[in-house]
């Protein structure tokens, strides 16, 4: 195994997407103000001391400009690096290409940054599910359909599906459970012992505040 392959090996890696229009919520959702802090922050926070980078992807250098405002980055123990999203409004699946084209590690979690109630014991979870034999690592709910009742948008991905991800978007093809049903998937129960299902509530409208 060569240096490099080993220090990648060292290197945990998580990609928070910021690139949805937010329709629904009416207000640009990772700046949201919640319990005294923007959402985004929330998730910065559970992150500290569990991961070596992140990667914050906005959808243009606007959007970059106001987060970098907020964010300090002394504030964390880990590398902040954001990046624009190099396919505008089509979604998470080309903010997830943009991500995976930007860490330095191998593998790396996806979070929205609509989810504030991620733990640290889901994030340790799940990068301990990490097998080199699979492209992703998905949660899913009942084990009746694993992928319609996965959370793509809280699993781990291998950088090496950006070639399937780049064909998929050039066929308009963004669902992400589209993706997953394409590439080799380790499915992962959320049996709420190890996994709980309130790690994946997240906020789209004013009502779910």
């Amino acid at each position: 195994m060569s240096n490099e392959m080993k220090k990648s090996e060292n290197i945990k890696s998580c990609i928070i997407l910021c690139g949805g229009q937010s329709r629904r919520m009416g207000q640009d959702k990772g700046s949201m103000v919640i319990q005294d802090k923007p959402m985004i922050k929330h998730i910065l926070s559970t992150l500290n001391h569990e991961i070596s980078e992140a990667i914050i992807v906005l959808n243009d250098e606007k959007r970059i400009g106001k987060y970098s405002k907020f964010i300090n980055l002394e504030d964390y123990d880990y590398r902040i690096t954001f990046v624009e999203d190099k396919i505008k409004n089509k979604g998470p699946l080309p903010g997830i290409m943009t991500g995976l084209e930007s860490i330095h590690s191998q593998f790396s979690l996806v979070l929205p940054c609509d989810s504030p109630y991620v733990t640290k014991d889901y994030i340790n979870t799940i990068f301990n599910e990490i097998d080199g034999n699979y492209q992703a690592i998905v949660p899913y709910h009942d084990t009746e359909d694993k992928l319609k009742t996965s959370e793509p948008l809280h699993s781990v991905y291998n950088k090496n599906i950006i070639p399937e991800i780049k064909k998929l978007v050039c066929e308009d093809t963004l669902h992400i459970k589209g993706l997953i049903s394409k590439i080799d998937a380790k499915f992962v129960l959320i049996d709420n012992k190890k996994i709980l299902k309130k790690e994946f509530r997240n906020l789209n409208r004013p009502e779910d505040i």
